[in-house]
C-alpha cells in the first residue's frame, strides 16, 4: 500500500480519492485514510506540505492547467481535519514527506551531514510537513513511516515531552537522550542529545554525493517563501493551530506570501480537541523511519515486525490477513462527505466545527456502519481493481500535446454506494466534453512575470556546481 505524492500519476489518483486499487495487490491509500490490515490499523496521508494551499479545496480537475499540475498533490486541510477526529489508537501513520521537526529527534548530526542543505530549513522550521506533524501528535501511533526527502533516517518521538522540550534551537538542561531505529535489524539505538546544536553550516564541507539524484525533478517551482504568512503553533496534545483565513481577497495566496508581514491574512484559531477524547490513545512514542531511493547500494529497504498496541479480541491465525474497512474512519467519512469540494476554485470548504460538534455525528454514523455493513460482513476491502484507462502503446509512445481524459473509476462507484454518500468524482460524458471545450482555467499571475523565485542551484554537497537558476538558495523538498 502507498500514500500519494509528487510523482504519481494524479489524475489517476483523483480517480480514488477515497482509496482503491491502482493495479492487482498495490493499494493507494487514498487523499486520507485508515484501514485495517489483520490486527493492524494503518493510517495514511497523501501529498506534500505548502501552506498556501492548504486550506483550499480539492479545486483541480482537468483539463489542468499548470498550476493544478503541482497544486493537486499538495495536502488539504480538510482531509487533515478527518484525521484528526480519529479518537481510538491506530498502529502506524504514513506520509509522503516528514513530519515537521521530525529531524531534531534523531541524528541530526548525521542528516546534516549528508543532506546540508537540510539545516537551514531545519533551524527555521520549515523542514517537512505541518500537517503531518498534526496527525502524528494526534493519533500517536508506535510507528510513523515517510519519503519524500531521498535519505534514510530514524527517529523517536516522546509525546509525553512538551513541544517546548523538543525545539532544539533553546537548548534546556535536563533534556532526555533520544533513540532511533538507526539499526537495519529495527534495534533502538542511542542518539546524541538534541539540544546539542552544530554552529551554522558546520557540515558544509562533506563529500559529494555523485549518485544522487537532483529533488529539483520534482519541478516543484512555487515561490520558496509562501509558507510564512501561514502561522502554525502546536499546543501539546490539544494542537492548538493557527491558520490564515480564505477570506476571498483579490491577492492570490502565493503573491501575499512575498509581501511585508503586515499584508498577511487576518489569523483564526482552529477549535481545538479536546484531551479528554484521547484516552483511548495509549501509545506515548513514536518510531519514525525514512527509507532513500530505490537504486543500487542504497538503504531503501528494512523489515520490521509490529506489533498491535491493542491486541483483538478473538484471532484466528490460520486465517489469512487481507485489508478491511475500519468502522470509525467509515462514520467520519460519512459525516464529512456533505463538505468535500471537488472542481471548483470558487468553493470555500466549510469552515471547522470542532469536535464538540463532528463527535455526537461520527458515533451516530458508527451505529449506521455496524448495522448496515459489520452486520453484514462487508467490510473487507474487495479486490476489485479494474482498468479504466487505455495501456501503454508502445507504437503512440508517451509523448502528447492533449490533456488525458478523465475516467470514472468503479471503486470508488462502488465505495460510495456501500457508504450513501455522493461521488463528485463521477461526470457525465457531457458533462466532460464541455469542461474540455472550456478549457483549462486561469493560472494565478506570479509577481515578477515568473517562476523563478527560489530554485537557485550550485549549493551544497548534492548539487554539483552547475550554478544557478532562479533566485536564491532554492529547497524544493516540500517544506514550504
Amino acid at each position: 500500500m502507498f500514500v500519494g505524492g509528487n510523482h504519481e500519476a494524479s489524475n489517476h489518483l483523483f480517480e480514488l480519492y477515497h482509496g482503491g486499487w491502482v493495479a492487482p495487490n498495490i493499494y493507494y491509500l487514498g487523499a486520507a485514510n485508515v484501514i485495517r490490515f489483520g490486527p493492524l490499523r494503518i493510517a495514511g496521508l497523501s501529498g506534500i506540505w505548502k501552506g498556501y494551499n492548504y486550506n483550499k479545496p480539492h479545486h483541480e480537475r482537468l483539463p489542468y492547467n499548470q498550476d493544478d499540475v503541482k497544486s493537486i498533490y499538495h495536502v488539504r486541510e480538510y482531509d487533515v481535519r478527518k484525521l484528526l477526529q480519529v479518537r481510538t489508537q491506530v498502529d502506524i501513520g504514513i506520509s509522503h514527506d516528514w513530519p515537521r521537526g521530525i529531524e531534531w529527534m534523531g541524528d541530526w548530526k548525521a542528516l546534516f551531514a549528508k543532506k546540508d542543505l537540510f539545516e537551514a530549513d531545519a533551524r527555521a522550521g520549515t523542514l517537512g510537513s505541518s500537517a503531518a506533524k498534526y496527525v502524528m501528535d494526534r493519533l500517536r501511533p508506535p510507528y510513523w513511516f515517510a519519503a519524500h526527502l531521498h535519505c534514510k533516517f530514524s527517529a523517536l518521538v516522546n509525546h509525553k515531552l512538551p513541544n517546548h522540550l523538543h525545539d532544539p534551537t533553546s537548548p534546556k538542561p535536563g533534556v532526555p537522550q533520544t533513540t532511533s531505529l538507526n539499526g537495519d535489524n529495527g534495534a533502538i539505538e542511542a542518539q546524541p542529545n538534541p539540544r546539542d546544536l552544530p554552529l551554522a553550516g558546520q557540515f558544509s564541507n562533506t563529500q559529494l554525493n555523485t549518485d544522487e539524484i537532483d529533488l529539483d525533478m520534482e519541478l516543484d517551482e512555487e515561490v520558496q517563501s509562501a509558507d510564512k504568512p501561514l502561522s502554525v503553533t502546536l499546543e501539546s496534545q490539544s494542537q492548538s493551530a493557527i491558520v490564515s483565513q480564505e477570506d476571498g481577497a483579490i491577492v492570490p495566496d502565493d503573491v501575499r506570501a512575498q509581501l511585508p508581514a503586515s499584508f498577511a491574512r487576518p489569523l483564526r484559531a482552529i477549535p481545538t480537541e479536546s484531551d479528554s477524547l484521547l484516552e483511548a490513545i495509549t501509545n506515548t512514542t513514536t518510531r519514525f523511519l525514512a527509507l532513500d531511493k530505490c537504486l543500487p547500494h542504497r538503504k531503501f529497504l528494512q523489515i520490521l515486525e509490529i506489533d498491535p498496541v491493542d491486541a483483538p479480541t478473538t484471532a484466528d491465525s490460520s486465517e489469512a490477513y487481507t485489508l478491511a474497512y475500519d468502522k470509525e474512519w467509515l462514520a467520519i467519512t460519512r459525516v464529512f462527505a456533505a463538505d468535500l469540494v471537488v472542481g471548483d476554485a470558487s468553493s470555500p470548504v466549510p469552515p471547522n466545527k470542532g469536535e464538540a460538534y463532528y463527535r455526537p455525528l461520527i458515533e451516530k454514523e458508527e451505529g449506521w456502519v455496524e448495522e448496515n455493513l459489520m452486520r453484514h460482513g462487508r467490510m473487507k476491502i474487495p479486490e476489485n481493481f479494474e482498468l479504466t484507462a487505455p495501456t501503454y502503446d508502445a507504437n503512440i509512445g508517451i509523448g502528447t500535446k492533449d490533456q488525458p481524459k478523465e475516467y470514472t473509476n468503479p471503486q470508488t462507484v462502488q465505495f460510495c454506494n456501500m457508504l450513501g454518500i455522493p461521488n463528485p468524482f463521477h461526470l457525465s460524458e457531457e458533462e466532460r466534453d464541455a469542461r474540455i471545450l472550456a478549457g483549462p482555467r486561469a493560472e494565478t499571475p506570479r509577481m515578477g512575470g515568473g517562476r523563478g523565485g527560489g530554485r537557485g542551484r550550485g549549493e551544497g554537497n548534492r548539487r554539483g556546481s552547475r550554478g544557478g537558476r532562479g533566485r536564491g538558495r532554492g529547497r524544493g523538498r516540500g517544506a514550504q
